[in-house]
């Protein structure tokens, strides 16, 4: 992995010359990590893939509007961010899901699809997530799984610290009691 910080990648994709290996570089950086929180969300594979592409997309197209008031690895976690709870209210919106029906969608998903291997009490766990509203899901994932910061959570998100830890501290207790039912 090539290691490069935010100013000499930025210097790579504004120069034509070097634009492309620039753009190879930034997805390189970023893409699994990209992916695991998107796909955290989404749940299914191809929903979060198309929803990664998406983000890079953006992300390129958009990327002269990046200032660099954060990182770069923020900047595109917003925007993944977005893009995941963006998608997931218009697969409701489409399908006219209540959202309980959505989440048996994603929960029947981890029952059978081959692309998860989880034990399970993995499973048990995954599916208590999901019964999570989607913000609330998205602020424990980026804590518990992307062990992230509140401080870099709040960038993220642009909600404040204190929101944060409450709406963990809700998700957490949430989690823990679908766990003692089941």
């Amino acid at each position: 992995m090539i290691s490069i910080n935010d100013l000499e990648l930025l210097q790579l994709i504004q120069n034509p010359g070097t634009r492309e290996k620039g753009y190879r570089i930034l997805i390189e950086m970023y893409q699994k990590r990209i992916y695991g929180v998107i796909r955290k969300m989404v749940i299914i594979h191809e929903d979060a893939d198309d929803i990664t592409q998406n983000t890079f997309v953006k992300a390129f197209k958009n990327l002269s509007n990046f200032h660099g008031n954060s990182s770069l690895f923020t900047w595109l976690y917003r925007i993944a961010v977005n893009e995941s709870l963006n998608f997931l209210e218009r697969k409701k919106k489409r399908y006219f899901f209540p959202i309980e029906d959505h989440t048996e969608v994603m929960q029947n998903y981890l029952d059978h699809s081959s692309m998860i291997s989880a034990d399970d009490i993995e499973k048990k766990f995954q599916k208590a997530l999901l019964k999570l509203p989607d913000k609330q899901r998205l602020v424990f994932n980026l804590r518990y799984f992307e062990d992230l910061s509140y401080e870099a959570i709040s960038q993220i998100t642009e909600t404040s610290v204190g929101a944060l830890k409450a709406s963990y501290h809700l998700a957490s207790k949430k989690i823990e009691n679908e766990l003692k039912t089941e």
